[in-house]
């Protein structure tokens, strides 16, 4: 019998975003019956397939709340989610990057801090150019960047919202040398990218103005996107790993297991990949 797998993805993008359509005859062709689901969307059986693929749930820190009440009802419906709800809830919360670098993954230097908290690590940092993300969010959502200590900077800071912060210095390279994205599926490594920032900003997102280019990587860079994989608990379905080079050492900056976007158009057999990973788990 056919497996059924739904692809999980937002309301704004009830039919996939496009770049991510091809996955579906790739499944297809893969053996199985893909059909494409809006997680939010109350009337959904989610028992009567065989498996979840998140997709472009790219609303989930927005409904984190309801997000990780729905991961549980998956779970008590004993319906499989790829990736795992233990590895996507894990993901989901940007301190997980500390418990790497306790596994010896090289990252981005972090510190966490919230509230009153957060105002003392920046001043600790007075000088420095330094990022400000939230731990549970995408896109660039509430991310600041400037100078610590800085008038400007702690504008900034005071439109924040009240939540859990990742703060890390600017990495410069960034805007040199780019941002590195390698993707992984089942572990085997795929293909990877190049995500430079428009002239000026520091964000390598497209919505920014971000620009991408299919690159191979160099072996060192493999090696360590490779090596962080692993330190981060059971193989994935897919993987994103994300990093910069400093001083020819590769930084973790994250990785995606959620809803990563997946470069498909920058690889032609990527999406073949993919459902060849998504077969071999259902």
């Amino acid at each position: 019998m056919t497996k059924r797998i739904a692809l999980a993805t937002s309301a704004d993008y009830a039919e996939l975003h496009p770049d991510e359509r091809p996955l579906l005859d790739a499944l297809r062709a893969a053996g199985l019956d893909p059909v494409v689901e809006v997680w939010t969307d109350p009337s959904v059986d989610w028992s009567a397939y065989d498996a979840v693929l998140l997709r472009t749930v790219w609303d989930y820190f927005w409904l984190y709340a309801e997000f990780t009440e729905w991961l549980a009802q998956l779970d008590k419906a004993g319906v499989p989610v790829l990736n795992s709800t233990d590895q996507v809830r894990w993901n989901s919360d940007k301190q997980y990057l500390l418990e790497l670098r306790e596994r010896g993954v090289a990252i981005v230097p972090s510190q966490v801090a919230a509230g009153a908290c957060l105002r003392e690590v920046v001043a600790g940092l007075a000088g420095q150019q330094i990022v400000v993300k939230p731990t549970v969010g995408g896109n660039a959502l509430h991310t600041v960047r400037g100078v610590a200590g800085s008038p400007e900077l702690e504008q900034a800071l005071s439109d924040l919202p009240d939540v859990v912060y990742l703060v890390q210095p600017f990495v410069p390279e960034i805007q040199s040398d780019g941002e590195w994205s390698l993707l992984f599926f089942n572990g085997e490594f795929s293909h990877a990218v190049v995500k430079r920032p428009a002239s000026g900003d520091y964000r390598v997102q497209e919505s920014y103005g971000g620009q991408t280019t299919p690159t191979d990587p160099p072996p060192a860079v493999l090696e360590s996107a490779q090596a962080a994989m692993a330190a981060s608990g059971p193989t994935p379905t897919y993987a994103r790993v994300d990093g910069v080079v400093v001083n020819d050492r590769f930084l973790l900056m994250e990785i995606e297991l959620i809803e990563p976007y997946l470069f498909l158009p920058q690889s032609p057999d990527a999406a073949g990949k993919l459902a060849a990973a998504v077969a071999a788990r259902v």
